[in-house]
C-alpha cells in the first residue's frame, strides 16, 4: 500500500526527474531502492542531496533537503523560487568550448546567474561531473557531448512544483538531522568509501569526506535510530561498512560504475543498502 505521506510513481511523462547529473546519483537504481522505502513516514530528510533522485521519486508532502555544497543548494532554491527567470537564463547558453571556459571562470555573479551556470556546466562539462579544487573552484573540463540538453524546460517546471513546500538549506549532515523526530524518514547518500585506490572521489566540495566523516555519520545513524526515526543509507559494500553497521539490516544491490573516463569500464558494482526497519 502506498503511504498517504508521499506520492510514488504518480507522474505525467515521468516528470519530475533530477535536473542535474550527479556522480553516484540513484536514478538508475530507483526500481531497486523502492523495495527499501518505509511504508509510511512523516517528514523526509535528505542531507546529501546531490541529484535528488530519491526525493523526486517519492515527492513527499513535507521534506528538508540539504547539502554542504552551496552552489548546489543555491541551484535548488532558484529552481523552486525563480524557475521562469532561470529558464530564460539557461536558454541563452550555447554549447561551445571557449564559451564553456568563459562561463566556468566567472566569479561574483548573482544567485540566479550562479544557478544558471551550475546547470550549464553540469550539462556540458566532462561526464556530467561536479568537482572542485581545494579553493572551492569548479575545475571540470569541457565535455564531448552530442547536442546536450542545456535547458529541459518541462522538467524544470515539474521540479519547481515538487520543491514548492520543501525546506532547502546548506548545512552539514550533523546539523541537518537536528530537526528529525520519531517516524521521520532520513535517507543518507554520502560520498562512498572507495572500493579501490583509484576510485576515491569525494571532491563535491573543498572539504572532502574522509573516514573521520564516515565515522561521524555512523554515530549519527545510531543516534537517529535511538530517536526512532526511519533511516536508509547507501554506501560501498566494503568490510568497514559491513562491520560498522552490523547491528542494522543490510542488503546488497547491483549498480553501475559512473565516474570512469572509459565508458567500456563502467562495470557492475555492488552497493549496500542499510536500514533500521
Amino acid at each position: 500500500m502506498i503511504s498517504t505521506n508521499y506520492t510514488m510513481n504518480i507522474k505525467d511523462n515521468n516528470l519530475p526527474k533530477p535536473f542535474l547529473k550527479w556522480a553516484g546519483g540513484k536514478r538508475q537504481i530507483l526500481n531497486e531502492l523502492r523495495n527499501y522505502y518505509p511504508k509510511d513516514f512523516n517528514r523526509y530528510f535528505e542531507p546529501f542531496l546531490g541529484g535528488g533522485a530519491v526525493f523526486f521519486d517519492l515527492i513527499p508532502k513535507s521534506a528538508v533537503l540539504s547539502d554542504l555544497n552551496k552552489e548546489l543548494i543555491n541551484c535548488y532554491i532558484k529552481v523552486r523560487d525563480e524557475v521562469d527567470e532561470l529558464i530564460n537564463k539557461l536558454k541563452k547558453h550555447i554549447y561551445d568550448k571557449e564559451y564553456y571556459y568563459n562561463i566556468r571562470s566567472l566569479d561574483g555573479v548573482d544567485s540566479i546567474e550562479r544557478a544558471s551556470r551550475t546547470i550549464f556546466l553540469n550539462r556540458t562539462g566532462y561526464n556530467g561531473l561536479y568537482r572542485v579544487n581545494k579553493k572551492g573552484q569548479f575545475n571540470v573540463p569541457f565535455g564531448r557531448h552530442i547536442n546536450p540538453q542545456i535547458c529541459d524546460e518541462d522538467n524544470l517546471q515539474a521540479c519547481s512544483g515538487a520543491l514548492k513546500r520543501v525546506d532547502i538549506e546548506s548545512v552539514s549532515f550533523e546539523v541537518a538531522i537536528e530537526k528529525v523526530l520519531k517516524n521521520d524518514f532520513v535517507y543518507f547518500d554520502p560520498p562512498y568509501i572507495p572500493i579501490s585506490s583509484t576510485a576515491n572521489f569525494t571532491a563535491y566540495d573543498k572539504i572532502g569526506f574522509g573516514m573521520n566523516s564516515q565515522e561521524k555519520l555512523a554515530k549519527v545513524f545510531e543516534d537517529l535510530d535511538r530517536r526512532k526515526a526511519k533511516i536508509m543509507l547507501s554506501n560501498s559494500n566494503v568490510s568497514w561498512v559491513v562491520h560498522r553497521y552490523k547491528n542494522f539490516n543490510q542488503k546488497i544491490i547491483k549498480a553501475k560504475r559512473s565516474i570512469s573516463c572509459n565508458g567500456q569500464k563502467r562495470d557492475d558494482v555492488f552497493e549496500l543498502i542499510i536500514t533500521n526497519y
